[in-house]
């Protein structure tokens, strides 16, 4: 009995340097205002752990004109679905290098879910609604998310170790390219990042009144 018992404290105390706790990150932009939807991804320097054969289909909704999210981040090797719940059209489509796909009109659900296979920035658009845009960041790393209205995110149960952590922005100078820092995760907790980040204006263009929009039922 007794040596299960410190078998059990044994493994117990092996698990809690494995799993070393969490990160806090802060991402302000260059006033110092909080910045919301910024994507934090977590990359241990050890290596990325290979991803599991299977996980759940992921969604993009398409609702009043607009994708829902309008920033998303998964993982490598997910599938999305892009369901139409309006009552009109839609032609949804990327020329990204990352994934280059399209979903000629439709309405409904499409039949089959997109695959992306390669890590990178992908831009989706509508044909029909200019206006239409959203960005999927597709990450190596299975640890990520993305910051609150109050500029704050937090990455839990990482495995001790050293991270590189990356914040990404849509209306950074370049989307694609992560702000980065170096981070020790382990016994001692880790201290919150920031990361400060120069924003261009809305890149999206202006949505036409009501009644001017194009509808193609």
């Amino acid at each position: 009995m007794l040596k299960s018992l410190r078998l059990l404290l044994l493994c117990a105390g092996a698990a809690g340097l494995a799993w070393g706790g969490s990160l806090e990150v802060s991402v302000r932009d260059a006033k110092g205002d909080p910045v919301e939807d910024a994507v934090i991804v977590a990359v241990p320097l050890a290596g990325v752990p290979k991803p599991k054969a299977e996980r759940p289909v992921e969604i993009i909704d398409q609702n009043d004109k607009e994708f829902v999210p309008s920033i998303k981040v998964v993982q490598v090797g997910t599938s999305i679905s892009f369901p139409n719940k309006d009552n009109i059209r839609h032609h949804v489509y990327s020329f990204s290098p990352a994934k280059k796909f399209e979903l000629p009109l439709y309405r409904g659900v499409p039949a089959a879910p997109v695959l992306f296979d390669k890590p990178g920035l992908v831009i989706l658009g509508c044909n029909i609604h200019d206006w239409m845009i959203a960005y999927l960041y597709v990450v190596e790393s299975p640890w990520f998310t993305k910051t609150e209205v109050d500029g704050a995110a937090r990455l839990g149960d990482l495995p001790a170790g050293e991270y590189d952590v990356l914040a990404y922005h849509p209306r950074a100078k370049d989307p694609a390219e992560p702000l980065r820092q170096r981070a020790s995760v382990g016994a001692a907790p880790a201290g919150p990042l920031t990361f400060q980040v120069t924003l261009k204006p809305p890149l999206r263009g202006s949505r036409p009144p009501k009644g001017g929009e194009a509808d193609y039922p």
